[in-house]
């Protein structure tokens, strides 16, 4: 389902009120600590270069200028107010740009021009979202449901979570497609093998299923066993792939079917202003589409390999992530200030972790910096985690934001205590060890004893 439209004002003139757990939308933007925000997703397969500048200048007239690519691949706009919501719908009509509605239907962002995909999976997603849209009677499901349908490819999404997943397989037949629940591809439960023309009627019954549950039942609820009976009885079922997809910084060849620039946002924002200068220059190159990605990604399609590395160099001049080995890839940071239960400026952080301690960021560790104990940026646990706390920052290692911390430091030091340790991994790494290793061999206790040394 899609729309074009001004939201429906609600009783605070803000749009609907959201349902807990909900996302934020165009009808019903959230409350942040800048203001209101709405996340969009875009209904096409991608975006033409006007149609981005035309959603930074909305993001810039409306809210304030800040835009996020979200580790889902959303784009989310920031800043809003009640009024400024209804011009962003308005800005987004005139634009022509559709947004999806609805339960989130996720497909990889390539899908349709990556040539290693087992099947493209675009085809089974309109034909899933239309069936859900037009659902007798309508299906009232959890609003944070999510359902990837997954081609395979070199961006494949078999590391983004989701309730239900068909996965494509490659087989002597051609391609089938794997349905499970609840969880990545490696730790969802399986439960039927499929043809592609099976694919929705099984989704449907499940999603039905769900809705019989409860209104937030979600994939992880429901008895897997017992619907591989239904649909697959005593037979083994194939794994889906483990393998974790590439960043998306840096220019991607594939062969026949051309070269990718893949960009990032640097710590998943970008201000609107550089974002649209960016895509001004992009288009005189050449560039024709634009494609959201998990991971706060960007890519660009359309330029040559020659052109492709000048658009790599005009992402980088406006402080785009534009190469795998960049320091601040590892770095994965909430809104930071931007929420009111922020206790840490994580942007501010991130930058400073970078400056600090480049030692720490070879790639081989995740750091999570995190504004309060929520840890929305990265739910699963992290090697390190800075924390905001109320009386400065606090230090866990290997655990989530949530968990009780090995370290605190005072707003003062923070510095100091970020360069320690860099320096221990520094002083302590041997030849050809990662930052990751020497870490975990030295222990919890050296790590806590470096970051609160004076």
């Amino acid at each position: 389902m899609t729309r074009c439209a001004l939201p429906s004002p609600g009783p605070a003139g803000t749009g609907a009120s959201m349902r807990r757990g909900a996302c934020p939308s165009l009808a019903s933007p959230m409350q942040t600590g800048d203001g209101l925000l709405v996340r969009l997703r875009p209904a096409t397969d991608g975006l033409t270069p006007m149609e981005i500048e035309a959603l930074a200048a909305a993001a810039a007239a409306c809210g304030n200028g800040i835009i996020e690519i979200t580790a889902r691949g959303n784009l989310q706009i920031r800043g809003l107010t009640a009024s400024t919501v209804q011009a962003l719908a308005a800005a987004i009509g005139e634009a022509g740009i559709a947004i999806a509605e609805g339960v989130a239907i996720e497909t990889p962002p390539l899908a349709g021009i990556d040539p290693d995909e087992i099947a493209d999976p675009r085809p089974l997603a309109r034909a899933l979202s239309a069936q859900i849209a037009c659902a007798q009677p309508t299906l009232r499901l959890a609003p944070k449901l999510s359902i990837v349908i997954d081609g395979g490819g070199r961006f494949h999404l078999g590391d983004v979570a989701a309730d239900l997943r068909l996965s494509a397989l490659d087989g002597p037949d051609g391609a089938r497609w794997l349905l499970s629940v609840g969880g990545t591809a490696r730790s969802a439960r399986p439960i039927a093998l499929l043809e592609a023309e099976e694919c929705v009627s099984a989704v449907m019954e499940i999603l039905a299923e769900l809705c019989a549950l409860a209104p937030a039942a979600r994939g992880r609820d429901l008895d897997a066993d017992r619907l591989r009976l239904r649909w697959y009885p005593g037979a083994a079922l194939p794994a889906a792939t483990e393998s974790v997809p590439p960043l998306p910084a840096g220019i991607h060849h594939f062969g026949a079917a051309g070269v990718v620039l893949g960009l990032g946002l640097a710590f998943a924002q970008a201000e609107a202003a550089g974002l649209a200068a960016f895509v001004r220059q992009a288009q005189e190159l050449g560039a024709r589409e634009m494609r959201l990605a998990p991971r706060h990604g960007l890519f660009v399609l359309g330029l040559s390999g020659e052109t492709a590395a000048l658009a790599q160099r005009l992402a980088a001049s406006y402080g785009f992530l534009v190469a795998a080995d960049d320091r601040r890839n590892p770095i994965a940071t909430c809104a930071g200030l931007a929420c009111a239960s922020a206790l840490m400026d994580t942007k501010a952080t991130a930058r400073l972790l970078v400056e600090a301690a480049p030692d720490l960021l070879d790639g081989s560790l995740a750091m999570h910096l995190s504004g309060c104990g929520k840890g929305c940026a990265r739910p699963a646990a992290s090697p390190l985690t800075l924390v905001g706390a109320p009386s400065g920052y606090a230090l866990v290692v290997n655990g989530t934001a949530s968990v009780a911390p090995s370290a605190y430091r005072d707003d003062n030091g923070i510095r100091s205590a970020l360069a320690a340790l860099g320096a221990l991994v520094r002083e302590n790494k041997d030849a050809g060890e990662s930052a990751l290793s020497c870490l975990t061999r030295l222990g919890t206790a050296r790590i806590a004893q470096a970051f609160e040394q004076e």
